[in-house]
């Protein structure tokens, strides 16, 4: 995992709100665009740019595709950044 991708998607505010809905659960493509005012395909655009960062992980089920917060990027980031914080 390169933070670097990591860093790069979370630095659009669309993409930060993804993250702060996918903290409760997971949610359909659908469910998540019901929270913004663009287009499907933005929010599928804004998903995959989430998913190649491996900040989500996504869940064929039927015609819908479920993503979900994947905790042991975010877990990854939180560890670094808290060791930023640690007197050494």
């Amino acid at each position: 995992m390169g933070f670097q991708e990591s860093f790069k998607a979370l630095s659009d505010p669309t993409r930060r709100r993804i993250i702060e809905l996918l903290r409760n659960g997971k949610m359909s493509a659908g469910e998540i665009s019901d929270h913004f005012q663009m287009t499907g395909a933005s929010i599928s655009h804004h998903l995959s740019i989430l998913k190649n960062a491996n900040l989500v992980t996504d869940d064929k089920q039927g015609k819908y595709i479920y993503y979900e917060l994947n905790l042991s990027v975010v877990e990854e980031i939180l560890t670094w950044l808290a060791s930023l914080k640690e007197e050494k």
